[in-house]
């Protein structure tokens, strides 16, 4: 009877200590799941600041677009100025020749009149 009994004992120890191994099997499992979220939100964190940093390079490069575009418009203006001061240019050449035109007075006709080395100006 009594040997019955302390065999019921060891059984429900033995029960006991499987019970226990279960249970910090368990926790063991439960921690390794959480460190592999910890990766994982770790590694979401570091995808997260690349792509930034990606998007921080692509605005730069916009930007980069955007101050060539402007010095591309700043060389057209300059060039477009240059037209017009050779347009201004032109406008008075013609003028000069139209006032030489008008009139003998060596005045007006000093830019363009050249007397004739042959003839002595005459």
């Amino acid at each position: 009877m009594r040997e019955r009994e302390r065999e019921r004992e060891r059984e429900r120890e033995r029960e006991r200590e499987r019970e226990r191994e279960r249970e910090r099997a368990e926790r063991e499992r439960e921690r390794e799941r959480e460190r592999e979220r910890e990766r994982e939100r770790k590694s979401e964190r570091e995808r997260e600041r690349e792509r930034e940093r990606e998007r921080e390079r692509e605005r730069e490069r916009e930007r980069e677009r955007e101050r060539e575009r402007e010095r591309e418009r700043e060389r057209e203006r300059e060039r477009e100025r240059e037209r017009e001061r050779e347009r201004e240019r032109e406008r008075e050449r013609e003028r000069e020749r139209e006032r030489g035109d008008e009139g003998s007075s060596s005045e007006g006709r000093r830019h363009e009149y050249q007397p004739c080395p042959f003839c002595n100006g005459i």
